[in-house]
């Protein structure tokens, strides 16, 4: 990790339990009460931050509007944000991820499970790779975070992502609720079902129009199964180090 961790958060005594615990995690932080100086520091090339920890409702720019912006830009799109919200109804979730979250937090909240969600985030987006998968229909570029569909670009960020590149990895593979968990957010986060299948859920919808690429199997396990041909059943094929 080379930048701070930036909390974006408009109460002050919540910003700084959270400054506290990464600080004493030996994660340095920075933080910012307003979404405007927010996202100033979000986009700071010369100090960017190793992850944001972001509230939803801030004065002036909300946390959405930051999310979606950040997500818009190529040099912070690979960046971890991690909403820090009260708000837990479901469609809030799945409202957050859509705007490009890695990670989806309500309050009140453990600190050190946020300090270790974040720790997982970042050692995740150190993760470089130039693997291209490709199956005629579905491709997707790991290492620029593109996804297109018959040469359409798909958006996806954050969270959704994520849980693609995962499954898309390992083609034809089941893998359960718990291992995508384990591998997207870290071994130490307390699965959350709801949270998990609102994700795939809304992935899987995103991604429909190249047809059923992630089969559910039983009640808490997925498959890849690659782009459906017409006429030719299911394609599934490995990842590439093809570059773009």
């Amino acid at each position: 990790m080379t930048g701070p961790v930036l909390i974006i958060e408009d109460d002050p005594d919540i910003a700084e339990i959270l400054r506290f615990g990464l600080e004493n995690a030996s994660l340095s932080a920075r933080v910012a009460l307003t979404g405007e100086e927010g996202l100033s520091a979000s986009l700071d090339k010369k100090n960017p931050p190793a992850a944001i920890l972001l509230d939803q409702l801030l004065p002036g720019i909300s946390g959405g509007e930051i999310c979606r912006r950040l997500r818009l830009e190529v040099y912070t799109r690979r960046i971890p944000i991690i909403m820090v919200t009260a708000k837990s109804a479901e469609k809030d979730i799945s409202a957050g991820l859509d705007m490009g979250a890695d990670d989806y937090i309500t309050k009140p909240f453990v600190v050190c499970e946020v300090v270790e969600r974040v720790r997982s985030l970042i050692q995740r987006a150190c993760l470089t790779t130039s693997a291209i998968y490709d199956d005629g229909h579905l491709r997707i570029d790991f290492g620029q975070m593109l996804v297109f569909c018959n040469g359409r670009p798909i958006r996806l960020a954050g969270l959704d992502f994520a849980l693609l590149a995962e499954l898309a990895a390992h083609p034809g593979e089941v893998t359960t609720r718990q291992q995508l968990v384990d591998q997207v957010w870290g071994p130490s986060h307390r699965a959350d079902a709801r949270a998990m299948n609102v994700t795939v859920r809304r992935l899987r919808s995103i991604i429909g129009i190249c047809g059923d690429v992630i089969e559910p199997v039983g009640g808490s396990s997925y498959r890849f199964v690659g782009a459906r041909q017409s006429g030719n059943g299911v394609t599934a094929g490995r990842p590439d180090e093809r570059s773009g």
